[in-house]
């Protein structure tokens, strides 16, 4: 069996010890909510650019056709 390591920690060393979780390390929730609201916008601006696009394509297209009617 390995030996396992046990640190003891008295009440006066606790008081001065820092709490091991950090807030910056941690996002917090509204941070994570930003994230993908941002991600989702940026997605729907690519969305209506290349449709955008798109769309101006087929109209040129169809002017530069010879009517067929």
């Amino acid at each position: 069996m390995s030996e396992k390591k046990v640190k003891i920690v008295k009440r006066a060393e606790r008081v001065n010890r820092k709490p091991s979780k950090s807030k910056s390390a941690r996002k917090s929730p509204s941070d994570m909510v930003n994230t993908v609201t941002n991600w989702v916008s940026e997605f729907q601006q690519r969305q209506h650019a290349d449709t955008a696009k798109a769309i101006e394509n087929l109209i040129r297209s169809r002017r530069q056709q010879p009517n067929e009617a």
